[in-house]
């Protein structure tokens, strides 16, 4: 093993010391900053054992890198590695500092995350303390550096015993570990009903040191007037860190969405604030995906002093438009408005990527997102049990129109509100987080919590410690109302309209009127039940397994012969919330068998049960998307639980952790479509109600064709409507007969295909099915299939001699992405797949690997 001289001398001589900011101007302006990201060591505290650790990290990942300990992710070495968490660790590294950089007047430690008990020291010498993993931290060092090198050290305390022992001096009611909530820290780091158990620490983001000499930007806030027609006033607010006497100006420069910079505007700072207005003629409006384009301005703010030398530089995107949430109110449900025009909120919830944040790239977030916008949504919720996502995530969002119900992050707890220092903790968090993400015109809504309302208590009762409760803890196990607005109403209430007054803020979901309906997964309800639920449905959702290469990514061979296997199970969380609950996924695996046994029948093998179970999730989720958006503006969103998965596992999620497409994800393109033609069947009457359902901003126009065939395919029964739907509506447009059809035929063996052919994008079809599917008596549907194609892209026909429902193509060992699956085939009207393939595959290769499946075949015969 190397000694710690060797390695620190490596970790000098790597070092960038002097890279250049890469969000700043690109010329060089006094305010300067020095990178100290990279190559760092790490030790458990007390120890001298030092190994390399890379920045930003976490101790977890640096362990693995250095083949420490095993996967977390695979079987259940989540359990092995629980010692991590119960012991301090340390980071240190060596750094170069020239005379020129010691001449500035003011050099600052910018930590922009440190997770989360920290001591931080430089050459030996204790500079600051820290307890909040979302907050920036800045030090001055000035004092403490000296030419040639110097070292910088990290020192991070165990969060567990901390919390352990506020927890037993008073205890917080919490779905969560007990404790948890006492500190600043990304709440399913401790383990969610979702994902692992893994308490990290480490420099979670960037650290670096800023020089300045004169002044340097610290705040821009940008308000936008759309109050008169044609334009659209801009007020820039420019906030600066700086001497009293300094004579210091601004220049802003606004450049429009093709990239044509306008004449630059400038103005004089008084005592370091000024205001700069501008007028954007014939503005170019932003709209959420499906509605409109998403251009973007930028508004670039340079900071010089009286010779126009530049002082500092920063620059803001942002997207013109209005958003407005209206609460819930009487028969109106909650729904949003953009551009003065309500529309419905199709999504999904997002978690974080990873249970190590880290370890998420640039390119993964992208594409996260633009997978949700292959899907047609337009909304995501980001949950309030993570962290305040990368700015790479809304850069994203707003290229591509994802409208964020953004949760400031507090979750499924109660909080010591009642303390004025956490309190204050709290508010440099919110001041911090909102003046970083305010600009993006992707945020919809800003929301205090996630369900913290089932923790509030009814009466009045102030939070005091236990001792002086006295013989009555009737009050025990609840957050007092005042509490509650002291933290979310008075505090984050009061940061959100000091600072961003234009944005929508509510105190929490599902306090604002929106609806988390969970009896169908927790109540053991079938999915009928989501028929009686109307609003703005922010969270619902059912589990599936994952595909079967994700499943061998964390089990072994023997691991992999019936869900119910212990290792199998491990990566189902349901019901319980930390690595050593005692279900042991036992609960949530009954759950999904129970739903899937309702609608399915049995099936035939461990792969035929994974593939079941995505198709059970997405037929409910699909049922229940497709009645809402049919009774808008009833119900004025559909926001499902959950759209991604923090590792390999067992979730609501209907996009794995790699990134895989399950079932669910593939209808949502269908159930979130622009157009959505679908079938409501009253048994009772024998009809079948044709809905078309409209989020387009202009009337559309088209033919409606439905027709009747039974099991084997045969046509008994036809017909077409001529129909202009409004924009933004939704209506019944027809109705079909099947009375006579059902009594000579049983709605077991019959099919109602609908297409609604309205050119382009606007075409849309649907199956209805009149019974459950395990009630069809469903036959061989033949499958067959030709492919075209070379490289790495390909096309695959598939024809079905018998109707074929829920069809999708794998490709076993093969890493590929497919335009469609889990689709419906008539006998006569093939259906084609493009397949983009990851790596080049021979024609000959790929028909040896390919697979055309349907519902038929995960059934035992």
């Amino acid at each position: 093993m190397k000694t710690i001289s060797t390695i620190l001398l490596a970790v000098v001589l790597s070092a960038k010391a002097f890279a250049a900011p890469s969000d700043r101007d690109d010329r060089q302006p006094d305010y300067t900053r020095f990178d100290l990201n990279g190559a760092w060591v790490v030790s458990a505290s007390g120890s001298n054992d030092w190994f390399a650790a890379t920045v930003p990290g976490c101790v977890h990942t640096d362990l693995l890198a250095a083949n420490r300990i095993p996967d977390p992710f695979y079987r259940d070495n989540e359990k092995k590695i629980q010692w991590i968490s119960e012991q301090g660790w340390t980071y240190r590294r060596s750094f170069l500092v020239t005379e020129d950089l010691l001449q500035r007047k003011h050099l600052l430690l910018r930590c922009e995350g440190l997770d989360t008990l920290a001591t931080v020291l430089v050459n030996g010498v204790e500079v600051g303390q820290t307890d909040n993993m979302y907050r920036l931290w800045e030090f001055d060092v000035k004092k403490l550096l000296k030419v040639g090198s110097n070292n910088i050290e990290v020192r991070f305390a165990p969060v567990l015993p901390f919390i352990r022992s506020k927890e037993a001096g008073q205890h917080l009611p919490t779905w969560q570990y007990p404790g948890a909530a006492y500190v600043r820290k990304m709440p399913c780091n401790f383990g969610w009903d979702w994902g692992p158990t893994v308490v990290t620490c480490g420099i979670w983001r960037d650290i670096a040191l800023v020089a300045y000499d004169t002044a340097r930007l610290d705040d821009v806030r940008i308000s936008q007037d759309h109050g008169q027609k044609d334009q659209v006033k801009l007020t820039v607010q420019v906030f600066t860190q700086t001497a009293p006497s300094a004579d210091l100006k601004v220049r802003l420069v606004l450049t429009s969405p093709d990239g044509r910079p306008g004449q630059p505007v400038e103005s004089t700072l008084i005592k370091g604030q000024g205001t700069v207005e501008l007028t954007v003629p014939r503005p170019q409006l932003w709209w959420p995906a499906g509605m409109g384009k998403q251009p973007l301005y930028t508004v670039k703010v340079d900071l010089l002093d009286p010779q126009g030398k530049l002082l500092d530089a920063t620059q803001r995107r942002i997207g013109l438009r209005t958003m407005q949430v209206v609460e819930q109110s009487g028969s109106q449900p909650m729904q949003f408005v953009v551009n003065g025009l309500p529309y419905f909120a199709k999504g999904a919830n997002w978690i974080p990527a990873d249970a190590f944040p880290t370890r998420s790239t640039k390119a993964q977030l992208r594409q996260f997102m633009a997978d949700a916008v292959a899907v047609n949504m337009n909304s995501l919720r980001f949950w309030g049990g993570g962290y305040y996502e990368d700015d790479a995530l809304f850069d994203a969002c707003d290229e591509l129109g994802i409208c964020i119900w953004m949760d400031f992050k507090f979750a499924c707890s109660t909080y010591p509100a009642y303390d004025a220092g956490f309190l204050a903790n709290v508010r440099q968090e919110a001041i911090e987080q909102v003046k970083r993400l305010r600009h993006h015109p992707s945020i919809a809504v800003w929301c205090g919590n996630n369900e913290i309302m089932f923790f509030r208590g009814g009466n009045e009762w102030k939070w005091v410690p236990k001792e002086k409760i006295g013989s009555d803890e009737s009050n025990l196990g609840k957050m007092s109302t005042p509490d509650y607005n002291r933290l979310f109403k008075d505090t984050l209430g009061g940061v959100m309209r000091e600072l961003a007054p234009q944005s929508a803020y509510v105190t929490g979901s599902p306090d604002c009127g929106d609806v988390h309906f969970w009896e169908v997964w927790h109540g053991g309800k079938p999915f009928d039940a989501y028929r009686g639920i109307h609003g703005f449905i922010s969270e619902f959702g059912f589990q599936s397994f994952p595909v079967p290469a994700t499943a061998a990514a964390f089990t072994a061979p023997e691991d992999r012969t019936s869900v119910y296997a212990p290792m199998f199970k491990h990566h189902e969380r349901s019901n319980r919330s930390s690595v050593d609950s005692i279900d042991d996924g036992q609960i949530g695996t009954d759950k999904i068998m129970k739903i899937v046994r309702m609608n399915f029948r049995e099936p035939k093998d461990f792969e035929s049960t994974l593939w079941l179970s995505q198709i059970n999730q997405a037929y409910g989720i699909e049922f229940a998307a497709e009645g809402w958006r049919r009774e808008m503006p009833r119900s004025m969103g559909c926001v499902y639980w959950q759209y991604n998965d923090n590792w390999p596992s067992t979730s609501w999620s209907s996009m794995d952790y790699f990134g895989r497409w399950k079932a669910l994800h593939y209808r949502a393109r269908h159930f979130y479509s622009p157009v959505l033609v679908s079938g409501d069947f009253n048994a009772a009457s024998g009809t079948v109600a044709l809905w078309l359902t409209s989020d387009e901003l202009k009337p559309v126009q088209g033919k409606l064709n439905w027709r009747v065939t039974d099991l084997a395919g045969n046509e008994l029964s036809a017909g077409q409507l001529n129909v202009t739907q409004a924009a933004q509506t939704s209506s019944k447009v027809g109705s079909i007969d099947l009375s006579q059809l059902v009594k000579s035929h049983d709605g077991t063996n019959l099919l109602v295909w609908v297409k609604f052919d309205g050119g382009g994008k606007l075409t849309t079809d649907n199956v209805v099915l009149l019974a459950r599917p395990k009630e069809l008596q469903l036959l061989d549907p033949q499958l067959s299939f030709t492919v075209s194609g070379s490289g790495t892209n390909y096309t695959v026909t598939v024809c079905a001699g018998k109707p074929a429902l829920w069809v999708w193509l794998d490709l076993p060992g093969v890493d590929a992405r497919f335009s469609d699956n889990f689709i419906h085939i008539a006998p006569g009207a093939p259906a084609k797949f493009s397949v983009q393939l990851t790596k080049p595959m021979s024609k000959s290769g790929l028909l040896k690997s390919l697979q055309a499946q349907s519902l038929f075949s995960t059934y035992k015969q």
